[in-house]
């Protein structure tokens, strides 16, 4: 396993692996003793970097979600686990009741709600403090010094180490990220977004972002981690949840157009050079980049995590590299 670090402030900063897991489905799509298993396997592979959040996976059962943390709790308790794994998670959009969701009765993010639903986070995760909290989607409702503030108080108490931010527009992140240096508080350090080989669309509109999206690691983001190098973007669905691969699982809406079939024949033909497969060539690319990236990929079985983990070992030429930049 490799290791880079994550923040700024020796009391918080921590080495993770550049390859992150992700617990979306643990406790509910994917079943405990499945979970477990790629949760050990992951471990004894030198991973200690776990993603999850208070949400996961609400739309499962149309319920609101903390089955993830849960059994993230449960595997910690059952293995002795203590900080040396890192556990990311998020809050902001677990939704206020069941059969609702984040675009229509999100939690959000004033002051009072960071606390209690980072409270219920640590009671579920079985643990003294978050070492990661991001919040999860924007909250306009609320003015950003207090969602600023909130997540400053508990980085003060030591409840919170470090602090990331998903799925917002970069001039809203600039800004918190403003407000904080200002009044001498930390701030967002990680920050969390869709980000693959193939480039989507980014002006399609959904419920969530109805001007397009701001969910994905788009060109003012990445210009903005060169600007910022002491930033780490975790770059989740770095697979397109298998659409590289898996016929029954074909690419998004958004990939539909003329720079896709560019980008899909480099990838395929580096991955036939080096002998990976395409989603490894995917994430060493973005292990060995030039930018700080960590991907964060899901697994529901041992076999696919271990496809995932020979990633982090697969070192591609530096003219590979230029052609998979290139592409378009």
């Amino acid at each position: 396993m490799k290791y880079r670090t994550i923040g700024t402030d020796p009391a918080h900063r921590r080495e993770v692996s550049v390859l992150a897991l992700g617990a979306m489905y643990f406790g509910s799509l994917t079943d405990e003793k499945t979970s477990f298993a790629v949760l050990d396997r992951y471990v004894e592979a030198g991973g200690n970097f776990i993603d999850t959040s208070d949400n996961y996976a609400f739309w499962v059962d149309g319920g609101q979600g903390g089955q993830s943390e849960e059994l993230l709790g449960r595997w910690r308790r059952s293995r002795g686990i203590g900080d040396e794994v890192v556990i990311a998670t998020k809050v902001g959009a677990r939704p206020l009741a069941p059969g609702t969701s984040y675009t229509d009765n999100a939690e959000g993010l004033s002051a009072k709600t960071i606390r209690e639903a980072a409270e219920r986070s640590r009671e579920r995760l079985g643990v003294a403090k978050l070492d990661l909290l991001y919040a999860h989607i924007d909250d306009h409702t609320v003015p950003q010094h207090e969602t600023v503030g909130g997540f400053a108080e508990l980085v003060a108490e030591g409840t919170v180490g470090l602090l990331g931010v998903s799925n917002q527009a970069m001039w809203r992140v600039e800004r918190a990220r403003a407000l904080a240096a200002a009044a001498g508080l930390p701030g967002y350090e990680v920050l969390q977004y869709q980000h693959s080989h193939l480039r989507p669309r980014y002006d399609v509109p959904s419920d969530l972002f109805p001007d397009g999206s701001l969910g994905h690691a788009g060109p003012e983001l990445l210009g903005y981690l060169r600007a910022e190098p002491a930033l780490t973007l975790v770059a989740y669905s770095p697979l397109l949840a298998g659409a590289y691969v898996r016929d029954d699982k074909p690419l998004p809406p958004d990939y539909d157009h003329p720079g896709t079939p560019a980008r899909l024949a480099v990838l395929r033909d580096v991955a036939r050079e080096t002998g990976a497969t395409v989603g490894q060539v995917v994430l060493a690319w973005q292990i060995g980049g030039e930018l700080p990236v960590v991907p964060l990929a899901g697994a529901s079985s041992v076999a696919q995590l271990e496809e995932n983990l020979a990633a982090v070992d697969l070192e591609l030429t530096a003219e590979q590299r230029a052609r998979l930049d290139a592409a378009h």
